[in-house]
């Protein structure tokens, strides 16, 4: 039954091609005329003579022919034909022969194979009409073309497969996945053999395809990754527009459902547990806890921490990059005794929140990490932490210093024994009670020799030696006065045989070793031995107030008002001759003599005060009487102090002259003097011989000097009457 069914199919498929056929033969004839393709000569009209040519269409076969006899293609004729056989038909080009035979009698053309339109669409060749008796070309030879018809033979094609697509989870209705496309190899020139149109085969709860476009857009609105994360979606497509009969293709398209964070972190546990001995170092890591996210990629991402007061205290949390765990550190020493159990409020957060799905909820969870703290045998504790100690440099042997207390910090609370690290204290200058922790001195103690000490002391457990403490402890030794002043250097002093009464001689100073709280203060005076010696007398200048005093009245009995005074605090060093005129930066040395003159102190052997103008008495037993003038409660040094600080703001204002604090070496003379040395030391005659007057006549300068040597002059004839 199948094959008359076939059969009756070919029979109405042929029926169709001929009845085109002969609608085409028609127009062609009427169009054309006689010969297909050639005009009707005029001259041939005219005499009523009809032109002989060949008489045919256009051919088409169909192709896919399965009859068991060969497929009428079309017949050839020329109308020189009488039909007496005369004529032998014959054809040559793509396939005569072979694919095409003709009847040399009748000129039909039948296909003798099986024809695909998909690999050639037409065939061309060229027919011939010859006498058969002569072989002599009664027509010109001719071409014509043989067309394969087209049937719905392939089926279209997916040919850019395989297919896949992605779209975001809880994407909207509507959304474009992909496009797909289908090739059909039919003639898309002819019927809708060709016209391909789609449609979604399986997968249709969730995604749609474009019936022209194949382009793909979801169904719904509620993809969850989570639940499936893809699908495999079979698209068809139909030729012939999707009409009954019409050949088909499909593909499998694979459709990726990506991610988007819509699932906040999620503790699988509502509490942790841990546990970490007290002595663990800051930075100890405790455990590990991890939030649980159903998402992918960045969206599991986590960020971690503490929420409560004391574990933000005490602990620390930081996420591993890798595991997206939340690591538990110690950040401040634990201590069993004070606290046994840390309960911590742990949080998880996702890192990037997506704003589109915040009404879903929050994106957040926590959790409760109990921290259990174990105890640990820990050494003595020092209490409390001082470590300075200060004890006097007298103190007899045994004497205590302090006393260190240590305390063990356990529960167990036991004894604890004391020592000291003797590579602290090699010379066992110090001993400390083992049961107390008292600190005393083992040996004499010397400030001068070593002012502090630094030693180590231990505190250990009595049973457990091995658990021991240390802590440094600084001793600073207290001074005591117990050092005689002593001379600064070893002095040997010189004087001329004929030096005045009251000339300085040598100035002395002297050290002590011990720690003045506020500022030596010595007193000097002649040993016994030297008592009885009436050429030499110490003065006790202390805070050089009776320099100043002397140097003042001085000044009074020269000067003729306080403004010209010239006090230099210059060092000179005046034993030789003088520069001369051109010697401009030498400086009135009046004033400078006269700091250590104290021949005007004139007096009887007495001693003591006089009064407030001066000193009276010879100088010897005035200058014993000083420390106690010094020492007077009623003394005002407000006269001296305004008096030095006028002149040092003075010479400061002064831009001028030479600081004062300067050093002047006066080693020999200026050139182009026009005077003679002045010098005592290369004269032959002494100063009593010469007449210093002339001196007034040089100068502001030399006018100081002839005065001072002239009131020399008047002190020796006074002393010679």
């Amino acid at each position: 039954m199948a094959n008359g069914l076939q059969e009756f199919l070919w029979t109405m498929l042929l029926l169709f091609c001929a009845i085109q056929e002969l609608g085409a033969w028609a127009m062609h004839t009427s169009v054309e005329g006689p010969g297909l393709g050639q005009q009707e000569d005029p001259a041939l009209l005219a005499s009523g003579r009809v032109k002989r040519g060949w008489v045919w269409n256009q051919f088409f076969v169909v192709e896919e022919y399965t009859g068991t006899e060969p497929l009428y293609v079309g017949k050839i004729h020329s109308d020189s034909d009488e039909g007496d056989g005369s004529i032998k038909y014959t054809i040559s080009g793509e396939g005569a022969g072979t694919i095409f035979l003709i009847d040399e009698i009748t000129g039909d053309i039948h296909a003798t194979e099986r024809l695909d339109r998909e690999q050639k669409t037409f065939y061309t060749l060229r027919a011939q009409a010859r006498d058969r008796q002569t072989d002599q070309l009664l027509e010109p030879e001719s071409e014509f073309i043989i067309k394969v018809q087209d049937i719905n033979d392939s089926e279209p094609r997916f040919l850019e497969g395989p297919y896949i697509g992605s779209v975001a989870e809880l994407s909207p209705i509507g959304t474009s996945v992909m496009q797909v496309m289908a090739s059909d190899a039919d003639d898309p020139t002819y019927g809708s053999s060709a016209r391909v149109v789609y449609s979604v085969l399986e997968g249709e709860q969730h995604f749609t395809v474009d019936s022209k476009t194949g382009v793909i857009r979801t169904a719904v609105a509620d993809l969850d990754r989570e639940t499936q994360d893809r699908y495999e979606v079979v698209i068809r497509a139909t030729d012939m527009a999707g009409q009954l009969g019409g050949l088909s293709g499909s593909t499998t398209v694979t459709i990726v459902v990506t991610d988007v964070n819509d699932n906040p972190p999620r503790f699988p546990q509502k509490m942790y547990q841990f546990s970490v001995v007290e002595t663990a170092p800051v930075g100890t890591a405790i455990g590990r806890v991890k939030a649980e996210d159903s998402d992918i990629g960045e969206n599991t991402d986590m960020t971690y921490q503490v929420k409560d007061e004391e574990g933000v205290e005490m602990f620390k949390v930081t996420t591993d990059s890798n595991t997206q765990e939340a690591v538990i550190t110690v950040q401040k020493p634990l201590d069993y005794e004070s606290k046994k159990v840390h309960t911590v409020v742990l949080e998880a957060l996702n890192k990037f929140v997506d704003p589109r799905f915040l009404d879903l909820g929050t994106f957040r969870d926590q959790t409760i990490v109990r921290v259990s703290v174990l105890d640990v045998d820990e050494p003595p504790e020092f209490r409390p932490p001082s470590d300075l100690m200060e004890v006097q440099e007298d103190a007899h042997i045994g004497s205590v210093v302090g006393v260190v207390t240590a305390l063990d910090p356990d529960t167990a609370n036991r004894p604890v024994r004391y020592a000291i690290d003797r590579s602290t204290d090699a010379e066992r200058i110090f001993d400390i009670d083992a049961n107390t922790g008292a600190i005393v001195t083992g040996k004499v103690l010397d400030r001068e020799t070593a002012g502090w000490h630094n030693i180590t002391v231990l505190a250990m457990e009595a049973d457990n030696h091995s658990q021991v403490s240390r802590a440094s402890l600084r001793i600073r030794i207290l001074d005591v006065n117990d050092n005689p002043p002593e001379l600064a250097t070893p002095y040997e002093a010189a004087v001329c045989e004929d030096a005045k009464p009251g000339q300085l001689i040598q100035t002395i100073s002297v050290v002590d070793r011990d720690e003045p709280q506020s500022g030596h203060r010595f007193y000097f005076t002649l040993a016994p031995e030297a008592t009885n010696n009436h050429h030499f007398s110490l003065l006790d200048i202390k805070v050089l107030i009776l320099l100043i005093l002397t140097l003042k009245r001085h000044h009074k009995s020269h000067l003729t008002s306080e403004d010209d005074e010239d006090m230099r605090d210059n060092v000179i060093k005046y034993n030789d001759e003088g520069g001369g005129e051109q010697d401009t930066e030498a400086y009135d040395m009046s004033a400078l003599r006269s700091l250590y003159d104290f021949s005007e102190f004139k007096g009887s052997d007495g001693g003591g005060i006089a009064g407030e103008g001066g000193l009276s008495g010879n100088p010897a037993s005035e200058l014993h009487s000083l420390p106690q003038w010094v020492q007077s409660p009623d003394l005002d040094f407000s006269v001296f102090r305004d008096y030095i600080c006028r002149k040092v703001e003075q010479a400061d204002e002064d831009q001028s002259v030479p600081p004062y604090d300067s050093f002047q070496t006066y080693a020999f003379e200026g050139s182009d003097s026009p005077v003679p040395s002045l010098s005592s030391i290369n004269t032959w005659s002494s100063s009593s011989e010469q007449d210093f007057s002339y001196l007034g006549g040089w100068g502001p300068r030399f006018r100081q000097l002839a005065a001072l040597y002239a009131g020399r002059r008047a002190e020796e004839d006074a002393d010679a009457s």
